[in-house]
């Protein structure tokens, strides 16, 4: 049933040119999954920290690890491929260090597809959006907070040159609102605070998640690293 879904995902290049039958065919797979769940609680056990309470080691939080979207409902990811100047290459979600939870997407100039394969002129800018994670253990135990902490662009190459910090320096804004806890808030319910996604399906190499507003699903593999 993966290797169906994974295929699906490749087909019709991770939903962002997928006809309304191949979302049905891939929303039908992922709920089938869904419902054989191995982490159908606990999926967000650890993710506060680097280790979890009680003495367990690293290696047993589940979420640990970086995940590279292989598919996405969501129209808030889908809607960057109308860019008519970037086109969104490989999007992670590096959980590797956590709390910190990174949603890092890479942004490819739309004329490079124009260049022959050949041409050493590419360019690559990566966004990274760092958000902490926690865990919201009284709504499912499979639900993740996340509060936005900053955003910032990375020029990693430009026309074949990869420019150092010193001549190109990312560019990096710090959210404000990583100060006030929003679960806390008065009239706040923290377990449906804004910021935050379920855990629908985990297994070894595999992660499917449902976001909050503005909804919408991720299929992710995981992978060893998320090098440009």
């Amino acid at each position: 049933m993966k290797t169906k879904l994974l295929a699906l995902c490749a087909s019709y290049d991770r939903g962002f040119g997928a006809s309304p039958r191949a979302r049905s065919e891939v929303e039908a797979l992922v709920k089938e999954l869904e419902l054989m769940n191995p982490k159908s609680s606990d999926a967000n056990v650890g993710i506060d920290s680097k280790l979890v309470v009680g003495g367990e080691s690293e290696q047993e939080i589940p979420l640990k690890g970086i995940w590279r979207m292989v598919w996405t409902t969501a129209l808030d990811v889908l809607n960057l491929a109308a860019s008519p100047i970037a086109t969104p290459g490989a999007i992670y979600q590096d959980i590797s260090n956590p709390p910190l939870a990174i949603n890092i997407i890479d942004f490819i100039p739309r004329f490079q597809s124009l260049l022959p394969t050949s041409a050493s002129t590419t360019s690559l800018v990566r966004a990274e959006v760092q958000t902490r994670a926690s865990r919201r253990k009284n709504y499912s135990n499979n639900r993740v907070g996340l509060t936005f902490e900053s955003v910032k662009l990375i020029p990693i190459e430009i026309l074949g040159f990869k420019p150092p910090d010193s001549f190109l320096p990312p560019f990096k804004i710090d959210f404000p609102t990583s100060l006030i806890d929003v679960e806390k808030l008065p009239g706040v319910d923290p377990e449906n605070a804004p910021g935050f996604f379920d855990v629908t399906y985990l297994d070894e190499d595999m992660l499917i998640i449902k976001q909050n507003a503005p909804g919408g699903y991720f299929v992710s593999i995981k992978v060893d690293n998320c090098d440009p």
